[in-house]
């Protein structure tokens, strides 16, 4: 299978557990919730999404796992200045990473030494050997992943309210304040929900706070 990127970077983890956690993010192009393309968005399913993962400009086109692989592996060494025993870290993202990550892509970056993490909407089947899903269910989706690590649930949402997914078997749950215009009303909102409701956490975008990819 080849795999087409929109970017290749390395940062920190900007929201959720790992927040502050450097990685190598991977975002593959494609969504099935939206096309990407602003002329889409108001008929799109996905209609907040804040992301740029059209084209290829920063990745590339991998005609096979290997390859982007060894991309990644690059990316990650030439960032650090030290060596380290910590297990290289590799976030698969998108767009929507699940309609290109396979078991083949899964097993070249272990093989390269990585711990995977996958940041998803949940409505396509993940395969084996993922050792970190997050899920970020979209309103007037069906949920298809409704267990893993941690669910990050954009807030609010009128019709995905957060009582609609508590009951998922996920270590972790996080409320993640809606960007745009009303931000800092939607993490009032969220702040409130959290405190009221302790099995939620707050996750705040820091990269856009903090100014870094």
């Amino acid at each position: 299978m080849s795999y087409t990127v929109k970017e290749i970077f390395y940062s920190l983890q900007g929201e959720g557990l790992h927040t502050g956690r450097a990685a190598v993010f991977c975002r593959f192009a494609g969504c099935n919730l939206w096309s990407g393309n602003e002329q889409d968005r108001a008929k799109a399913v996905c209609q907040f999404c804040d992301t740029d993962f059209v084209d290829t400009n920063g990745g590339g086109k991998f005609i096979s796992a290997q390859l982007l692989v060894e991309k990644v592996a690059a990316t990650w060494e030439t960032k650090k200045t030290e060596k380290s025993n910590n297990c290289p870290f590799v976030i698969c993202t998108g767009g929507e990473p699940l309609l290109q990550l396979d078991t083949s892509l899964i097993d070249a970056f272990h093989q390269a030494g990585f711990e995977i993490a996958i940041e998803t909407n949940g409505t396509l089947p993940a395969p084996y050997g993922i050792d970190w899903v997050c899920v970020s269910p979209k309103a007037h989706t069906s949920l298809v992943l409704k267990s893993g690590d941690e669910l990050k649930l954009i807030y609010p949402q009128t019709d995905a309210l957060p009582e609609s997914f508590q009951q998922f078997n996920f270590k972790y749950f996080f409320l993640q304040p809606m960007d745009g215009p009303k931000r800092d009303v939607n993490t009032q909102l969220a702040l409130r929900y959290c405190l009221e409701h302790p099995k939620w956490r707050l996750s705040l975008q820091t990269h856009k706070l903090l100014g870094i990819l």
